[in-house]
């Protein structure tokens, strides 16, 4: 600028229509581009984030051993496959369940876990309690909360007994706090 005069040193350079228009159509190009961009990247997340809420929880009969193994009365430890395993998930598709077998043809299984924060709960057999380690939850026989933070009952499986075999259907186990 002259110091002498408010007027800028160099005039602007004036702009033909063509270079105008040329303008605008790379501004439209970026623009679109750009778009594309972000709806290419954009509906996978969206796909990642809403699929939970429309897919149908699997629910799959697992075998956990032949009714001849179980006594009356006792309780035990299976161990069998989750129900939605990950290809990727190793070990961790593996789960457990605490199955008694109350009579020649009646079963029932507890899932492992505690319904405070989902901690493994142990049986203790000279007690017929159930006990959580991490926060004291103690559970009756029965599932149903004897005592400490838990808000409801052992989650129940489902269990039959089919062609000699006692079967749980495995299923997520929801965990509350």
């Amino acid at each position: 600028m002259n110091e002498n005069t408010a007027e800028p040193a160099c005039p602007p350079r004036g702009e033909s229509p063509a270079e105008m228009s040329r303008r605008k159509f790379l501004e439209r190009i970026s623009i679109g581009l750009g778009a594309l961009c972000a709806a290419i990247l954009g509906v996978p997340v969206i796909g990642f984030l809403l699929a939970p809420l429309f897919r149908k929880t699997p629910e799959v009969w697992r075998t956990v051993g032949k009714v001849g193994e179980y006594e009356i009365g006792k309780t035990v430890n299976v161990a069998f496959l989750d129900a939605s395993p990950l290809p990727w998930a190793g070990v961790t598709a593996k789960t457990a369940a605490w199955l008694r077998r109350v009579n020649e043809t009646e079963f029932i299984a507890f899932a492992v876990n505690c319904t405070h924060l989902g901690c493994p709960v142990r049986w203790l057999a000279g007690a017929e309690l159930f006990m959580c380690p991490c926060h004291g939850g103690v559970y009756y026989k029965d599932g149903s909360v004897a005592a400490g933070p838990p808000p409801k009952p052992l989650t129940r499986y489902q269990v039959r007994v089919f062609n000699g075999e006692v079967q749980i259907q495995s299923a997520p186990v929801p965990i509350t706090s």
